[in-house]
This record gives C-alpha cells, sequence and structure tokens, in this order.
C-alpha cells in the first residue's frame, strides 16, 4: 500500500490521506450525534444533554443496576423529593431517613450524595433524559414513581 506524506507546503485535503482499512467503522459526525430518542411529533429538538451529564447519568444507572429493592426504594423516596419540593408528605419521609451516625457512609450512602449534587447540577432537559433513561431500564420502577408523585396531589 503507497502512503502520501504531507510536506505542510499547503492544507492538506481529504484525498490525502489513506483510506480507513475494510471494515472499519468511522464516528458519526458530530450533527449525527443524539443523547435522546426522537419522538413522534416533537416540533423542536431537545436542548443537547453535555457530555458530563450524560456520563454522570450513565454512572447513576449504573448503580442503580446493583441496588438492593430497600435501596432502590430509598432512591424511589430520593427521587419523589425531588420531583415534588415542598410537599409535607416528602420532607417527613425525608426526615424520617436522617441519622445521626457515629461511622463513616457507606458506598450507598455516598452515592447518594453525589447523586444529589448531580441532579441539582442538571437543567430540567438532562433530568427528564434521566428518567427517560431509567423508564427504559426499569419500566415497573418508573410507572412506581409516576404513581407516588400523583399520590402527593392535593397534599400540602
Amino acid at each position: 500500500m503507497a502512503t502520501q506524506q504531507w510536506t505542510g507546503g499547503s492544507n492538506p485535503s481529504p484525498i490525502d490521506f489513506p483510506p480507513a482499512p475494510h471494515g472499519v467503522v468511522s464516528p458519526p459526525s458530530l450533527e449525527k450525534l443524539s443523547c435522546s430518542s426522537p419522538s413522534v411529533g416533537q416540533v423542536r429538538d431537545p436542548d443537547p444533554i453535555s457530555y458530563v451529564s450524560l456520563q454522570e447519568q450513565r454512572c447513576v444507572l449504573s448503580w442503580f443496576q446493583g441496588w438492593t429493592a430497600a435501596q432502590r426504594e430509598r432512591f424511589l423516596q430520593d427521587l419523589l423529593g425531588k420531583a415534588v419540593p415542598g410537599k409535607v408528605c416528602t420532607l417527613l419521609d425525608s426526615l424520617n431517613t436522617l441519622q445521626v451516625k457515629d461511622r463513616l457512609p457507606n458506598i450507598f450512602e455516598c452515592q447518594l450524595r453525589l447523586w444529589t449534587q448531580w441532579f441539582e447540577s442538571w437543567g430540567e432537559e438532562e433530568r427528564n433524559h434521566f428518567l427517560h433513561i431509567l423508564e427504559e431500564r426499569d419500566p415497573a420502577f418508573v410507572s412506581h414513581f409516576y404513581r407516588s408523585v400523583a399520590g402527593t396531589a392535593g397534599r400540602d
């Protein structure tokens, strides 16, 4: 295979570079990258999800996959408190989970702290994206979440 070398005399063009070997898939162009699934009847493109937020969301979803049922329930209560802040029922539930401890936090507690920091830094579109991806991974969990949100209606 003959190779061409660029001597620096002018700007190289795409034909100055050898083609990719057969079977190698080139990366998608930036214009074709999308972090969200297209939805039917959508009028405008959603705001793009930042790379950092996407990595944070993937991290939380990875943790979620490994959590026990009790840890997922605790996460659900935390998510519910974030979705409907200020509702008395969620504030009381959150207060019930607070404990003064003489020991270091466990891994799950550290994960929840990071989750809270990340969630607070996400915009509305990024939060909705997280919920959408979580729903793809565990539809029953998200369905339970929506029922819980609906259950807070009318409570002050």
